[in-house]
């Protein structure tokens, strides 16, 4: 008898990008038309303010503007999941508190990073702002960014808190996952290019970047893996990698990669970001354009 992985936040999720006016600002209304997007076309949540959403370059009270938004566009049919990883346990947990407030569906917790704690700094400051709300937390394990990996006792230490329920992933060790799945974690995939393999190894689900251009798709090899028809989920990912490479290949990628696939896609009217982010320039986006094509994005 087979069984289902448990995916507390739905299945698939994007880490959504957050839209800025020319002047700078947060453009509200183009973000919440960016989430909108997103659980029109495949999504069953969405993670606000995480990296892909330029969060270490906007402020509490702007975070919580961005989720207050979010949160009105689509929280009545998708989940919301607010980013309060930063590198300061005091500001994760007013950020944490406040998403609370807002009514968020979980917290997304990165380790520390710039800072490269040891576990024990670690596990104090995931204790700390799990402890400031009860609201679920999803933690966030991502040492090419961070500079630091959750050891796996620290792991086996944090599970037996009640509100941690899962890890987004981008270490990519599926040995190392399928541990963390038997500890009890609900284990999303968080590198686009893994996601195939996660399912293959029980993991619940995605938080993506490629799902700002292919939402439907990424939810339609999830639902061809879960009914046993693996060629068909495998001929799906093979058919999206020209638009991972586009999104996710180049150096200057993410919230760049995936403002632009929106602007093409007509969903926001510019690729602004926030420096030190710098917008693709045309050939870049004539680059992007021609992998989104390829996979039949546009």
């Amino acid at each position: 008898m087979t069984s289902t992985p448990a995916t507390p936040f739905g299945r698939v999720l994007t880490a959504m990008a957050t839209a800025f006016a020319d002047d700078g600002s947060v453009d509200l209304e183009a973000t919440a038309a960016i989430a909108r997007h997103l659980v029109d076309n495949g999504n069953d949540g969405v993670v606000v303010s995480g990296t892909t959403g330029e969060s270490p370059t906007t402020t509490v009270a702007e975070d919580g503007r961005i989720l207050a938004a979010v949160k009105d566009a689509v929280g009545d049919r998708a989940t919301v999941v607010a980013g309060v990883g930063t590198n300061a346990t005091a500001h994760s947990v007013e950020l944490a508190r406040q998403a609370e407030k807002i009514g968020v569906d979980g917290l997304l917790l990165v380790t520390p990073y710039y800072n490269k704690p040891g576990q024990a700094g670690v596990l104090h400051h995931f204790r700390t702002v799990v402890e400031a709300t009860g609201v679920p937390v999803m933690l966030y394990d991502v040492p090419g960014r961070t500079g630091t990996q959750i050891a796996l006792e620290t792991y086996a230490e944090a599970i037996t808190w009640d509100p941690v329920v899962a890890v987004k992933d981008a270490v990519g060790d599926y040995v190392r996952g399928v541990k963390l799945i038997e500890m009890g974690y609900a284990v999303y995939s968080g590198d686009d290019v893994a996601n195939l393999g996660w399912l293959a190894h029980g993991g619940s689900g995605f938080v993506s970047v490629v799902a700002h251009a292919a939402g439907k798709e990424i939810a339609a090899m999830a639902d061809a893996f879960a009914s046993g028809d693996h060629a068909e989920a495998l001929r799906i990912f093979t058919s999206l990698v020209p638009a991972m490479e586009a999104i996710m290949g180049v150096p200057n990628y993410g919230a760049t990669t995936a403002k632009a696939a929106l602007q093409l896609l007509g969903v926001i009217d510019n690729r602004n970001v926030r420096g030190p982010l710098v917008p693709l320039d045309d050939a870049e986006v004539d680059a992007l354009r021609a992998g989104l094509a390829a996979s039949g994005l546009l």
